[in-house]
């Protein structure tokens, strides 16, 4: 298991692994000024079948900017035979991820326990 703490602005990510599963703690606002350590963080170009869930517990507000680097991660991970899975949203997350869609497009889980098992 890996720790890594990137910093930026208002937002911190610890990226850990458990279970081959790259899990990223993800703590603070996402928006326009913060995006690119999220997408940073999520850049698994290079790894076969990558396997992401991001805990959002700890964000506390997400714009169109989170929003977009979402969608590109999937895209991206798909892409390379692999899936991201959003964990435990808060309320605010949650309502901006349900507004757009977002929620039928990338696996959403109430818990990180639930976003760790298939």
């Amino acid at each position: 298991m890996a720790d890594i703490e990137q910093a930026a602005g208002q937002l911190s990510i610890v990226a850990t692994a458990t279970d081959g599963i790259h899990v990223l703690a993800v703590a603070g606002e996402i928006d326009h000024h913060t995006g690119d350590t999220l997408s940073q963080a999520l850049d698994f170009s290079g790894a076969s079948r990558p396997r992401v869930v991001v805990d959002l517990r700890q964000v506390a507000f997400m714009d169109s900017s989170g929003i977009n680097i979402l969608i590109a991660a999937h895209r991206a991970l798909t892409a390379a035979g692999g899936w991201i899975r959003l964990a435990s949203p808060t309320g605010a997350v949650m309502r901006t991820l349900e507004l757009v869609g977002l929620d039928t497009v990338i696996d959403c889980r109430e818990t990180l326990d639930q976003a760790l098992t298939d």
